[in-house]
C-alpha cells in the first residue's frame, strides 16, 4: 500500500499533506500510549535516510524505548533481541541479559523498533556484532 501510495506524482502527494498537517487525529492502530515514541522514530524513517539530524528529546526517547521493551506486537523487541543487554550511554536505561549493545537512546529506540540499518552505526559493544551477523543472514536462518 504504501509503494502504490509513493508513486503517485509529487504535488499530489504534497497536497494530501498539507491537507492533513493541521489533523490531530491519531492513525487507526496507535494508541495513545504509542503515539510519542511511534511519531519520533517516523521522523527518524525520513531524517536518516536525507542525512539530516533530527534530535529526540531524551526523556521521551526513554519513555518509548522502555514502552517498546515492554510491548509485543508489532516489535517483538524482547523476543528479536534475546541474549542482549541494551544500555543507553546518555540516559539511565538498561534492560536485557547477555552480550552489550551500548549506545545513544534514539539508536536504541531505533534499534527496539526494527531499524537496525540506522541504529548500527551509532551502537557499539560485543552485541552489535551479533546484530551485524543477524542482518546478512537469510530469514530462513533467523
Amino acid at each position: 500500500m504504501a509503494i502504490a501510495h509513493a508513486d503517485r506524482p509529487p504535488a499530489a502527494l504534497v497536497v494530501e499533506l498539507r491537507e492533513l498537517a493541521d489533523s490531530r487525529r491519531k492513525p487507526a492502530i496507535t494508541t495513545l500510549d504509542n503515539l510519542l515514541f511511534d511519531t519520533m522514530v517516523h521522523i527518524q524513517d525520513i531524517a536518516v535516510p536525507l542525512g539530516r539530524p533530527a534530535a529526540m528529546p531524551l526523556d521521551a526517547a526513554r519513555e518509548g524505548a522502555g514502552r517498546v521493551w515492554r510491548m509485543g506486537w508489532p516489535f517483538w523487541a524482547r523476543r528479536r533481541l534475546r541474549g542482549l543487554r541494551l544500555t543507553a550511554t546518555d540516559v539511565d536505561w538498561t534492560v536485557g541479559e547477555g552480550a552489550e549493545v551500548r549506545g545513544p537512546v534514539h539508536a536504541l529506540l531505533l534499534l527496539l523498533t526494527g531499524r537496525t540499518g540506522a541504529a548500527l552505526p551509532r551502537l557499539s559493544g560485543p552485541g552489535v556484532q551479533r546484530l551485524s551477523a543477524d542482518r546478512t543472514r537469510p530469514a530462513s536462518g533467523r
